[in-house]
């Protein structure tokens, strides 16, 4: 479980694939629902932000949704394009072309978040999230019983360092302040003092049963979300004056200008790929890999790949430790 601490109102815990994780911030209810917003509106422009050239964020479907504990929601489709963005090690069995899936339920206070990638055969990664008006102190939230302390970190928007490449002073929260509501700058020590503040507590699990290869992706999935988290969390806090105020339905509006702008920016990039296209037809599609002849080529196993000996032996869908394959 991770924790990641955030200010304006709210503290964020963030999780790690393979793990379960806890994401915690406190703030009243009117915070709460401030939140709510900020959130709405960071991922909106956030997205758009990171979108061009054909990589980047494509919403598919975006519409209201029913649980029948949870009530009314909104359910979202979004294809994610970031063949660029892999490491090394991962470029040599992509196809130049890729997505990863995201499917996601909004019943806020209460999300399910569930991610699968295009080309990797039995990979999926599932992260509920929880907002509380706490600072993390919540070690049940989900209901059962206590995350071990050992499986919780703690992510600080204000001192955890981002990739430098995402780092704008505008978005240094010890240097921000609002006008709008004359928070900030944050300091040391923030989250124990600080009020408003909230909590959103997020657990994840991930499922990858391709051999040779699963302790490199874990690694990869814990630092890719640990970036996200702290960026996007700091780019809310950071553009509060451009939200504070808006309404639900103003914020849905601006969602669904930012969507049609993204999807248009990604789409674009796609077509105007030029004269490489040619060079490489068969992967001008997203890529299924999931016969056992082309897996041994890659070098890749998979459990139903593992011979009789080892049949007895149960793979659990959840790696909560890695170690070396």
């Amino acid at each position: 479980m991770l924790v990641l601490a955030a200010h304006y109102s709210h503290t964020e815990l963030a999780p790690s694939a393979g793990r379960r994780h806890t994401n915690t911030t406190r703030t009243g209810d009117t915070e709460e629902k401030e939140y709510r917003i900020g959130q709405l509106y960071m991922i909106s422009k956030h997205c758009c932000e990171q979108s061009d050239g054909g990589e980047g964020v494509e919403v598919v479907r975006n519409e209201p949704d029913t649980h029948p504990e949870h009530g009314l929601g909104q359910f979202t489709e979004k294809r994610i394009y970031l063949s660029s963005k892999l490491p090394s090690w991962a470029k040599t069995f992509a196809p130049r072309i890729f997505y990863v899936t995201e499917k996601a339920w909004n019943f806020y206070p209460y999300t399910i978040t569930e991610y699968s990638v295009s080309f990797i055969p039995k990979f999926s990664i599932r992260i509920e999230t929880r907002f509380e008006d706490n600072n993390g102190s919540n070690d049940i939230v989900f209901g059962d019983s206590p995350t071990p302390a050992e499986n919780v970190s703690f992510l600080d928007i204000l001192t955890d360092p981002i990739p430098e490449k995402h780092y704008k002073e505008s978005e240094d929260l010890s240097r921000w302040r609002s006008s709008k509501t004359n928070r900030g700058p944050l300091e040391k020590g923030w989250r124990d003092h600080h009020k408003p503040i909230m909590c959103s507590y997020k657990r994840v699990h991930c499922s990858f049963e391709v051999y040779g290869l699963q302790t490199r992706t874990e690694d990869f999935i814990h630092r890719s979300i640990k970036d996200i988290l702290l960026v996007g969390h700091r780019q809310a806090v950071a553009w509060l004056d451009e939200w504070h105020g808006l309404s639900l339905e103003e914020v849905r509006e601006y969602e669904s200008t930012m969507q049609e702008k993204t999807n248009s920016k990604v789409k674009s990039g796609q077509c105007n790929t030029g004269p490489q296209v040619s060079f490489r037809p068969g992967f001008l599609r997203s890529l299924s890999v999931t016969d056992e002849q082309s897996l041994k080529k890659m070098g890749m196993t998979t459990a139903a790949m593992s011979d009789s000996s080892a049949s007895s032996v149960p793979h659990s869908p959840s790696r909560h430790n890695s170690t070396p394959e």
